[in-house]
């Protein structure tokens, strides 16, 4: 059985959108780019900027709450019945619908070993910034014990 263009070999789709949403935005636009050409006819359902309430949780007691409000960048596409969908941090648009580019060639299965070895570039990007940041937080972590 083949897997399908969504799973990527293992990548569920929740996981790829993770990755995209926190992409280099140049790399991810320089990516998506070339993209365009290998797929049908594109209808733009929505590209728009907005507000989205930031949950959270307290640690402590363990309830939810919102921190505030998070300015995001969405673009939704669609193609032959297939759907891409970006959201980004910020406002930028052309990184939201890039993202959006990617997930509609993953979805009709075009580029795939190209998506996946992007894909995995940038998960190790992101897996050793959030290292760099985790090693810098432990080294101001304090012993209260020891006072």
């Amino acid at each position: 059985m083949t897997p399908s263009p969504r799973s990527l070999t293992g990548w569920t789709h929740e996981a790829q959108l993770a990755v995209l949403a926190r992409s280099d935005p140049a790399n991810l636009k320089a990516f998506a780019d070339p993209l365009i050409e290998t797929l049908p006819e594109i209808t733009v359902v929505e590209n728009r900027t907005g507000l989205v309430m930031l949950p959270m949780r307290d640690t402590a007691q363990g309830t939810h709450f919102h921190l505030g409000e998070v300015l995001m960048s969405e673009a939704r596409i669609t193609a032959n019945d297939h759907e891409g969908y970006g959201m980004r941090r910020g406002r930028d648009l052309e990184a939201a619908m890039a993202m959006a580019v990617v997930d509609l060639a993953v979805s009709l299965g075009r580029a795939g070993d190209d998506c996946l070895a992007f894909l995995e570039a940038e998960a190790r990007a992101q897996a050793d910034a959030d290292h760099e940041t985790l090693c810098r937080v432990e080294a101001t972590r304090v012993d209260m014990e020891t006072f």
